[in-house]
């Protein structure tokens, strides 16, 4: 009773103090057990560097363009509304793939004459391109538009009595490279070993328009598929598909496609069918790799693209990552695996914490700069920090400063020094971006659990590395 007297009995700094202490403790412990985490991935990535596990391969491009394919491709490229960008991406794929062997699946909705009319004009005389019509309204979700793709394959397999070799997976916007397709080849199935599942880099393109939102995605792909894929691959965790410059093998899909009571390879309802394919095939006891390699030219073995560059559009993207990955995850995926897979599992699902604890972070910055100003206006008093606040904070101030340090390394490496230099500045940015997509993600969790399901909520596309009209340029 006399401490809650003694509470009642404080002014409203010496109440902000307090919210101040409570703030810097919750925030200090749970960065720095994120710090830890990140850590543990860095030193690994850093040991696998210093003996020799984590090479870039060289490959030579004209080599890899002449070479023919062990069996059929199939290339599948939903859409949903993408009339201003598919019939680049089309024109650029049967240009950059002319193997015999591809087939190139682009998926559209009945309701979306504007998409089947682009993918018609981009078709030529190309007999490799399938353009499939939905028969539902769309937007339904990518992973039943993907569904419907795999019926059409199917289809077409029945009718050449000839079973594609590996199913590729990209969307409308993407740029592919021309040495892609073969390296994909070269690692399903019988070859390197027999890998089910394959992820290549992706590499999101600077938007000069667009410096603070939309050339964020380049530090964070930079780091996640220059470090923590390599660290995967490496610890023999499953990997998560990237939806784009990924591959699996046919058999494999097939496997996939048994544990559905509806004997379909993707699940409806799933808002990141590319991620769960992957841990998937890990769970079927398939092997997936991440490949990382570059051309004689010193360019990297990638798909580009241009990622959305509005904020309103950034955030409606990766809440779309965010509830498929760490909160649909945890219902559909669960935690099967070892000690290593339930690790990366865990980090894959961190996104709705750290955005509280991020929230809770700029909390303290708030209070602790009112707290500043009382002090200043002698209207209250600094806090004392006990030795081990003091100690937490050393902590939390080396591990953020060695953050910066990866994340311009990182960044720089792809994009250059001024790149890099950018991506430390945006640092804020991306924290607040992930803030407002946890909160959204949480919000369309708790209605879907209400029964109101889920649809393709995807982001529009208008800029792409070959229109000319666009007058963006090209990263360094």
């Amino acid at each position: 009773m006399g401490v809650a007297l003694n509470l009642l009995d404080l002014d409203v700094w010496q109440w902000l103090a307090l919210l101040q202490h409570e703030l810097l403790l919750f925030a200090g412990i749970f960065f720095l057990i994120g710090a830890a985490d990140d850590l543990a991935v860095d030193f690994t990535w850093i040991w696998l560097k210093l003996t020799g596990r984590a090479k870039t391969s060289r490959l030579n491009r004209d080599e890899l363009g002449q070479r023919r394919l062990s069996g059929d491709a199939a290339v599948f490229i939903p859409t949903w509304q993408e009339a201003e960008v598919i019939g680049y991406t089309i024109s650029h794929v049967l240009k950059a793939w002319p193997q015999p062997e591809m087939r190139l699946y682009v998926g559209c909705y009945r309701n979306d004459p504007e998409t089947i009319d682009a993918v018609m004009k981009a078709a030529g005389n190309d007999p490799r391109l399938r353009i499939v019509i939905h028969d539902r309204e769309g937007p339904s979700t990518k992973a039943d538009c993907l569904n419907r793709l795999y019926l059409a394959l199917c289809d077409d397999e029945h009718r050449r009595n000839v079973s594609a070799h590996m199913v590729v997976f990209h969307d409308a916007e993407d740029m592919v490279d021309p040495g892609a397709l073969p390296v994909l080849d070269d690692t399903i199935g019988a070859h390197a070993g027999g890998a089910q599942f394959v992820q290549l880099p992706v590499v999101p393109l600077v938007q000069p328009a667009s410096r603070w939102i939309g050339s964020h995605y380049c530090e964070e792909f930079a780091e996640a598929h220059a470090k923590g894929m390599v660290v995967r691959d490496a610890l023999g965790a499953a990997l998560p598909g990237a939806g784009v410059g990924c591959a699996i093998e046919r058999q494999a899909l097939e496997q996939l496609r048994m544990r559905h009571a509806d004997r379909l390879p993707f699940v409806a309802e799933s808002l990141t069918e590319d991620y769960e394919m992957g841990l998937s095939i890990a769970d079927i006891g398939g092997r997936g790799r991440f490949v990382r390699a570059r051309g004689d030219d010193g360019e990297l073995i990638a798909t580009r693209a241009y990622f959305p560059d509005r904020l309103d559009t950034v955030v409606r993207q990766k809440t779309r990552w965010v509830h498929g990955i760490a909160l649909q995850g945890w219902d559909r995926i669960g935690w099967s695996g070892n000690l290593i897979e339930s690790w990366m599992r865990a980090r894959d699902r961190r996104g709705p914490f750290t955005a509280f604890v991020l929230l809770m972070g700029y909390t303290l910055l708030a209070v602790s700069g009112l707290l500043w100003g009382a002090i200043e206006l002698g209207m209250g008093e600094a806090m004392s920090l006990s030795p081990m606040l003091k100690t937490l904070l050393w902590f939390n101030f080396a591990a953020f400063a060695w953050r910066v340090v990866c994340r311009f390394a990182f960044t720089a490496w792809n994009y250059g020094t001024m790149e890099g230099i950018g991506a430390v500045l945006r640092i804020p940015v991306a924290n607040i971006i992930a803030i407002m997509a946890g909160r959204r993600a949480l919000m369309a969790y708790m209605r879907s659990l209400r029964g109101h399901g889920v649809t393709w909520d995807k982001t529009h596309h208008a800029a792409h590395p070959l229109r000319t009209d666009d007058l963006q340029e090209k990263p360094a």
